[in-house]
């Protein structure tokens, strides 16, 4: 199959009907937002999709989408490289009633006014949920990842506290 740009957006029951696969790229200068979460350039996205009809007759898109982020390693504070993979698979449903009785399998997706969905934004939802939360290097290749970061030190404390209810046990005895 030869990889191409994948489509902005598709009519996911037209796609399923034909059995349409794509695989493909998405160029990482067209996804703004993540971008911005970037410490550096995201590069391209590689993106394999099938859409499809399973045996219920659900209508499904299916997919994987990998790329490579560049982000601030939040220990050291340098960049690093990282990669990023998901797995998804969606439905479109129109109705509450329709994303109610979708198997769990499926995340629903909504279509907008002339059916379609936007693929991009779709890839760039879920690679920004896969994001690590905090980003940071491994242990081994990290600056300071096995030094422990101490901002103070809290002293043992060895001696004998007077009891404060030593004063009720004088009282009591009297």
């Amino acid at each position: 199959m030869q990889t191409v740009k994948i489509p902005v957006s598709i009519d996911p029951i037209r796609a399923a009907s034909s059995g349409l696969r794509y695989e493909g790229i998405i160029l990482g200068k067209q996804l703004k937002r993540l971008s911005e979460l970037c410490a550096g350039d995201c590069s391209d996205v590689v993106v394999s999709l099938e859409c499809g009809v399973d045996l219920q007759g659900i209508v499904y898109l299916r997919g994987k989408a990998v790329t490579e982020l560049t982000l601030l390693c939040q220990r050291c504070m340098t960049q690093f490289t990282t990669e990023v993979t998901v797995d998804f698979c969606f439905s479109p449903c129109k109705t509450e009633a329709e994303i109610d009785e979708l198997p769990d399998a499926y995340d629903p997706i909504e279509c907008n006014e002339i059916g379609e969905v936007r693929l991009h934004q779709l890839i760039e939802d879920e690679l920004i949920v896969a994001m690590p939360i905090i980003p940071m290097h491994d242990d081994n290749s990290c600056k300071s990842g096995s030094k422990d970061i101490v901002v103070g030190e809290i002293e043992p404390a060895h001696e004998e506290r007077p009891n404060p209810f030593a004063v009720l046990e004088k009282l009591k005895s009297k």
